[in-house]
């Protein structure tokens, strides 16, 4: 855990509203600190001098410090240190909406609390030893996740699987570093110095280690966006209704008029065995319109990007034309469709797949064809408990240790340097890996995590 318990703010209590705002049954606020109890009670909770029960829900009357009702709310006190932040937390479940929960912020404002600011109460989890770093960012993961695959990965993360392993990995090094510190300090102990050999190979098998972690960055893409489908063709080719028609819900504007889709729209199907990311672009041709060329531009960008792309089309000359045109565009894998079976009384001309938006005619073979192709020009899933690299702090620092640990073998192979001066590259591949964990009190990192939650969390 970090070594500095300084919090931000100093002593302020902080307080937040952890749902969402707008219409709904309840509302939560979260108060976290040392005088949470105490602005409780100027709202009318909690009467007596004696602390109340910790984590029983008690129904209040909530009123202002100047005595204007609030509302009829629950609130529980869960009592430093066995709580989120490790600190005092009263959590008040109020009625939704969006005046009541303003009003009692404003009411616990004026009690003393301070706004929090994003991620800040998670932030104190970590300061106060409740977190590591990485099990933040699973929290932050957790809400913005998706697709179920990728939940799954957050769940195991917050459970610390990724850090156990990034910790196994710092483990190695510092025994490493002791091995060569032994070898310097002590060189005719025992049997003599330490072979080389062992030496090198302990180095190789780390740093192995932590490329084969840095390589699964590419599975959690996948995993957390979803494998990139893009839906190409040119202008009223039934994009848009092969769009709609595989969500099973109606996301782009579907019309009669050629070049209604000006923009690329996005949305994931999660489904199994990976995640589909389907992509509705505009539809390809040489414009007049410079909205719609700009369009046209966007859709070439997902083209150079997609893993598997559907080239819909009314008529074999339409795919052959699409097909032609994203030749040079797309190393992703083609799957040519018919987009208007129900209309389209020919033969069926293998290996282009005939559909109908309107019928549902050839959908669930189109999806169980994607999934084939996705399957094979993605990475691996994840087997069981494996861990994956989530974010690219966590990729960038494992690169970071490997380059360390490639540079220190490359000086003791050749005995360029020292030991001692060769070593800086061990004791800089673990405070690359202590910093990902949070271990060294680094506060540029800490506002890089958090930068990014969201308010009350």
């Amino acid at each position: 855990m970090v070594t500095v318990r300084q919090l931000p703010g100093g002593d302020d209590t902080i307080v937040a509203c952890a749902t969402a705002a707008g219409r709904g049954a309840i509302a939560v606020i979260r108060l976290s600190g040392a005088r949470a109890i105490s602005i409780a009670r100027a709202l009318g909770a909690f009467p007596g001098a004696s602390d109340p029960p910790p984590r029983r829900a008690t129904r209040v009357a909530l009123r202002h410090p100047d005595g204007a009702p609030l509302d009829d709310a629950l609130i529980t006190w869960f009592a430093a240190p066995r709580s989120y932040t490790g600190e005092d937390v009263v959590e008040i479940a109020t009625h939704g909406g969006h005046v009541v929960p303003a009003l009692v912020l404003a009411a616990c404002a004026a009690a003393g609390a301070r706004p929090a600011t994003p991620g800040e109460f998670t932030r104190r989890a970590v300061l106060n030893g409740r977190m590591d770093l990485v099990q933040a960012e699973a929290v932050a993961d957790l809400i913005d996740a998706r697709t179920t695959v990728m939940l799954r990965q957050a769940l195991s993360q917050l459970d610390g699987g990724l850090s156990r392993r990034l910790l196994a990995l710092r483990d190695e090094v510092i025994h490493l570093e002791a091995l060569i510190a032994y070898d310097i300090d002590f060189p005719e102990e025992d049997d003599g110095p330490i072979a080389p050999a062992r030496i090198k190979n302990a180095a190789e098998s780390l740093r192995d280690a932590l490329r084969a972690l840095m390589h699964t960055a590419p599975q959690a893409a996948v995993l957390r966006d979803g494998v990139l489908v893009v839906i190409a063709g040119p202008p009223n080719a039934g994009k848009s209704s092969l769009f709609n028609a595989l969500l099973g819900e109606s996301r782009a504007l579907v019309t009669p008029i050629a070049g209604t889709t000006r923009d690329a729209i996005e949305a994931v199907l999660d489904r199994a065995p990976l995640p589909l990311r389907f992509v509705d672009t505009a539809g390809l041709r040489d414009p007049d319109d410079e909205i719609e060329r700009l369009g046209i531009e966007v859709s070439t960008r997902y083209l150079a990007q997609a893993q598997v792309v559907l080239v819909c089309g009314a008529s074999a000359a339409d795919i052959d034309a699409t097909l032609a045109v994203i030749a040079s565009r797309t190393g992703g894998s083609v799957l040519p469709v018919r987009t208007k079976a129900d209309l389209d009384a020919s033969a069926s001309d293998e290996p282009v797949h005939h559909v109908s938006a309107e019928t549902g005619q050839g959908l669930r073979a189109l999806l169980e064809a994607i999934d084939r192709v996705a399957m094979a020009s993605s990475v691996a899933l994840p087997a069981g408990d494996d861990v994956l690299v989530t974010r690219e702090r966590h990729r960038a620092g494992l690169a970071v240790a490997h380059d360390e640990l490639t540079e220190f073998l490359m000086a003791w192979e050749r005995g360029a340097l020292p030991a001692p001066v060769a070593a800086v590259h061990l004791y800089a591949a673990r405070e690359a890996l202590s910093d990902l964990i949070g271990i060294v009190d680094t506060e540029d990192v800490l506002d890089r995590v958090f930068r990014e939650f969201c308010i009350g969390k």
